[in-house]
């Protein structure tokens, strides 16, 4: 078999690679710019970890707020964790994954009471619902719950 051949063997999955970093960091910059804006929009609605009140103020309404997302795992994240595995460390691909999946989950809630005035008691929960090869995560599931108030 010819050098060049070997080349273009050996090529092929390392330009696959890179070619995978480069379009994954262009989607996750995209969905940060999403997330700063919609951030921005919905500045007005506080959601904090109170369980109650004490300023004295008469609820007119209150509901459950929920935001859920699940995300998947590229391959490439899941190449950083294998190599991450043998040598420790922080896994960043995973950190900035889960960043995004915490955000966009609480960004849901908000936006499924646009209405309200505050959202009390707020909890994230985060699960796996399926696992990739070599107990590797394959995807991830974030749910952010409170209670949406309105005041009178």
């Amino acid at each position: 078999m010819p050098d060049y051949v070997v080349i273009i063997y050996l090529a092929i999955p390392f330009l696959f690679l890179v070619l995978g970093f480069v379009a994954g960091k262009i989607l996750e910059a995209k969905h940060y710019k999403s997330i700063h804006l919609r951030e921005r929009q919905t500045a007005g609605l506080p959601v904090v970890s109170w369980r109650t009140i004490t300023d004295g103020r008469a609820v007119q309404s209150s509901q459950l707020a929920l935001g859920a997302v699940v995300i998947s795992v590229d391959h490439y994240k899941r190449l950083l964790m294998g190599i991450r595995k043998i040598f420790g460390g922080e896994i960043r691909a995973y950190s900035s994954l889960l960043d995004r999946a915490r955000r966009e989950a609480i960004l849901r809630m908000k936006e499924n009471c646009p209405r309200a005035d505050l959202i009390l008691n707020c909890r994230i929960e985060t699960s796996t619902i399926s696992s990739g090869r070599q107990n590797s995560t394959g995807t991830v599931e974030v749910i952010a719950y409170g209670t949406a108030v309105r005041f009178g």
